[in-house]
């Protein structure tokens, strides 16, 4: 039987077939396309990859984040005798950077002792490393210990206000490490922004598609798919356009990123980078100064609802705002809670506690804790003398002259004061306008018109500090700084009219003018050269013969230009400029206060007055250090002696009138009492200028718009002048108010009021007023009694009654007979509140006849 074997075909068939398939012009064409565009595809990878590493690489080269110089306030001084908590000391020695261990703070240290903390600055502390011990047992500093004794006071470490900001960015920034960032801020972050942060490389593919699925399904964009990363990615290379390439571009850069930096480096890059809102007009850059502006408070002690509200604000800054939107931040807020008790972050008990914690916000008065007008003033200093970018590079650390106190107690003052400037111009501006022609009604209308601005400046008259300063009531609103802004000075110009008339007793003018001088206060047609001056005093008042004492204290127009005229234009003017009010010209006009000047400027020509006659440039800033506190430079004030202390000091005492019996009266009605000396003001604008033994403050009032704000320095600028000072005089370091200190060479005299002359006891209603020796009155009053006198003249009186001191119970009675009848005297101590007429006259050129 044959067997017939089935021989299979050789590989080489196979082979040529496989071939005969390959050579198929279909599938060659197909496979040369496919390897075509996979190396097109690398090719273009590979450089965009090579592209986007060299931007990354020159934009993190040298550190991710500028150095920044640092913003700091004049140092607390501590004294014994004064009334402090061992808990406050310890809370401003945290703030500054001090800790509670040795070694762990370059800035110092501090050790709880029995009723009091011991205090050892580190090498970088702005002083000698000299420690001290507080002892403040029942909460009032009891005793100072140091090296080499007990001490009177101690300063504690200066507090920074903030970082030297970009000018061109106006963001802020505190930049910390990862191991600074508490854990339960990482938690709440990744808990609603990256739960997978730690596990994905750069890109969470799931999560993208989760999104994309819920933005199919819904028909609109609600889910989210970015990481941590991607967001970075976005925040530091890309624009917010949304388009296919923009994401692809994104996520290859968070790839990039993810190879260049480990995991805890990205996340310290984002908490320093994200935005999270807005205060004043900075942008708030990452979460330890987002920590500061919420919360008044470092990263290191934020709670947990703290950090769930902000990382919940990370979505929407400006809709999740807490301070305008606080629902909307609470919902999300809870939220956050809620995220965190599903990724086992926090116990749901946690959850519940903080969900029932109300929002604990820092006050959103930017004016109070960042100062921005006085860090504006700062920079722009420091920029004219020093490298910019030095600054910031190095780390310099910027001291200045701030009292973070007496700021917070500035911008109450003004927060308070221009409420009632509100209040009346509003008032002034509402009319009952009829409407519908005949027959019509009457209706309520407010007329437009801008909002009043505001400034105010502090110092310390003694050594030319800037303590406080306010330079517009809404930094966010308006950058201008009205503290540097110049503006007519009004009447807050008279003191020099009249200090240049004292100084007569000394350079040998004839005749001699005192404080007793007599006046002529009547309407007067002035010339000058081929020009002619007719000002007005307010509400058309004019009281015949006054004294150089009463004019000033009243503020008399035509009286103060008559002095300027007998004293000589030029000598009024020479002053004014040595005193650092450079824009006047010897004019009549110039009296009644014509010419600009800032309320800085004002401020430092008023250390005239309250420093015996030496003017003190104003200062900012004392010493700019290195970062290891060592001094780059000092700065100082600029002395310069204007005026004889004899004639400062008698100026100071005539302006003491203003408030006791003048013109300022307003000041003594709302409370406040210690011993000052000050002039009101009033061109368009309102001024009050004012000082004790330890504090001087300016304070301008207006519209940015030039437009007469019709009402005087004594409804505006004095209430928040008033306000500021009783809340100063409270704080520990500005208690000791003391009288104006007397030079040698000034006598005090007591003056009939009747008379004007020297009381004897037969003219016991008298009062007191300062001479320069040898310049006081020496006829009695017993030597006019028949003639009657000055006194008698302006209230009517004659002998036979004697005139109530300011602020008594008859002085201050508002019976039936006065209300008729407003006496001269009523005016003086501020019993009728219409100082200002309903429609006041037309304004006349160059300030005359302005309200006081």
């Amino acid at each position: 039987m044959a067997i017939r074997l089935k021989i299979p075909k050789s590989s080489s068939g196979a082979k040529h077939g496989a071939g005969s398939r390959l050579g198929d012009p279909l599938i060659r064409t197909a496979l040369i396309v496919f390897v075509s565009l996979v190396a097109a595809g690398a090719i273009v990878f590979s450089y965009y990859y090579v592209k986007y590493d060299r931007v990354i690489d020159a934009r993190f080269k040298g550190g991710i984040f500028s150095n920044s110089a640092k913003i700091y306030a004049l140092p607390q001084t501590v004294r014994v005798g004064e009334k402090l908590e061992v808990r406050q000391m310890v809370a401003e020695l945290r703030h500054a950077g001090y800790t509670d261990r040795d070694g762990q703070s370059a800035m110092g240290s501090y050790r709880l002792v029995s009723g009091g903390v011991e205090i050892r600055p580190g090498p970088e502390s702005y002083h000698s490393q000299e420690p001290a011990t507080i002892f403040a047992p029942d909460g009032q500093v009891t005793r100072i210990t140091g090296q080499g004794g007990d001490l009177g006071a101690y300063e504690l470490e200066p507090q920074m206000i903030t970082a030297l900001f970009d000018a061109g960015q106006r963001s802020k920034r505190e930049v910390v490490k990862y191991d600074q960032i508490p854990k339960i801020m990482v938690d709440a972050v990744l808990a609603i922004e990256d739960r997978r942060f730690f596990q994905h490389s750069g890109v969470n593919f799931v999560r993208m598609g989760e999104a994309a699925w819920i933005d199919f399904t819904h028909q609109r964009h609600e889910q989210g798919g970015s990481t941590l990363t991607m967001q970075l990615s976005r925040g530091f290379f890309l624009t917010q356009e949304k388009t296919v390439k923009r994401k692809l571009t994104e996520m290859l850069i968070a790839e990039e990123l993810e190879h260049k930096f480990g995991k805890q480096q990205i996340f310290e890059i984002y908490a320093n980078w994200v935005d999270l809102g807005q205060r004043g007009s900075f942008a708030i850059s990452g979460f330890a100064e987002a920590s500061q502006s919420y919360f008044n408070k470092d990263l290191k002690d934020i709670t947990l609802p703290e950090a769930a509200l902000l990382a919940g604000i990370i979505q929407r800054p400006s809709y999740l705002s807490p301070y305008r939107h606080p629902e909307r931040a609470l919902e999300r807020r809870n939220l956050v809670l809620d995220s965190m008790v599903e990724t086992h972050a926090i116990t749901p008990e946690q959850a519940e506690k903080a969900k029932a914690a109300p929002l604990k916000l820092a006050p959103p008065n930017v004016e109070a804790s960042d100062a921005p007008y006085f860090v504006d003033l700062v920079r722009d200093s420091l920029v004219g003398k020093m490298d910019e970018r030095q600054l910031n590079d190095q780390s310099y650390r910027i001291y200045t002259t701030l009292d973070p106190d007496l700021q917070k107690a500035a911008a109450q003052a003004v927060d308070m004061g221009m409420k009632l400037v509100d209040d009346a111009v509003t008032k002034r501006r509402t009319k009952r306008v009829k409407v519908g022609g005949k027959g019509g009604k009457y209706e309520v209308q407010v007329e437009p018109g801008p909002q009043a601005q505001v400034a105010l400046v502090a110092m310390n008259p003694h050594t030319g500090e800037v303590l406080a300063l306010v330079g517009g009531r809404n930094y966010a609103f308006s950058q201008l700084d009205h503290a540097v802004a110049k503006r007519p000075t009004g009447s807050i110009f008279k003191p020099f009219v009249y200090a240049a008339a004292m100084n007569s007793a000394l350079d040998g003018a004839n005749p001699v003018l005192t404080p007793a001088s007599m006046i002529e206060d009547e309407p007067t047609t002035f010339t000058y050269g081929d020009q002619i001056y007719e000002p007005r005093n307010y509400k058309e008042e004019y009281h015949g013969e006054v004294t150089a004492r009463y004019a000033l204290a009243m503020s008399l127009n035509n009286a103060t230009v008559k002095l300027a005229e007998e004293t000589g234009y030029d000598k009024v003017a020479d002053l004014a400029k040595a005193a650092g009010i450079i824009s006047v010209k010897p004019t009549p006009a110039m009296a009644l206060g014509s010419y600009d000047a800032t309320p800085l400027d004002m401020a430092a020509a008023y250390t005239v007055f309250a420093n015996r006659g030496l003017r003190l440039s104003p200062i900012l800033v004392n010493s700019v250090r290195n970062a290891v506190g060592d001094v780059v430079t000092d700065f100082k004030t600029d002395e310069r002696q204007v005026m004889d202390p004899r004639v400062a000091y008698v100026m100071t005492n005539m302006m003491e009138g203003v408030l006791n019996f003048g013109t300022a009266y307003e000041v003594r009605q709302r409370g406040f009492a210690a011993p000052a000396a000050g002039k009101t003001g009033t061109s368009h604008d309102g001024w009050f200028a004012g000082y004790t033994s330890n504090l001087l403050c300016i304070v301008w009032v207006g519209f940015d718009d030039y437009s007469d704000i019709r009402l005087s320095g004594a409804q505006t600028a004095a209430p928040i002048w008033a306000e500021f000072m009783k809340k100063a005089v409270a704080l520990p370091q500005y208690t000791d108010v003391k009288s104006f200190d007397q030079p040698a060479g000034v006598v005090d005299v007591q003056l009939d009021k009747l008379t004007n002359r020297l009381a004897t006891p037969s003219c016991p209603d008298d009062y007191s007023a300062a001479f320069i020796v040898g310049t006081e009155p020496n006829a009695t009053c017993d030597q006019a009694a028949s003639a009657g006198g000055f006194f008698s003249r302006m209230f009517g009186l004659g002998s036979q009654k004697a005139l109530p001191p300011p602020g008594s119970p008859a002085s201050t009675a508002e019976s039936d007979d006065a209300q008729r009848k407003k006496g001269f005297f009523g005016k003086i101590v501020g019993i009728f509140k219409t100082d200002k007429p309903s429609n006041p006259p037309a304004k006349p050129p160059d300030g005359a006849g302005n309200p006081p």
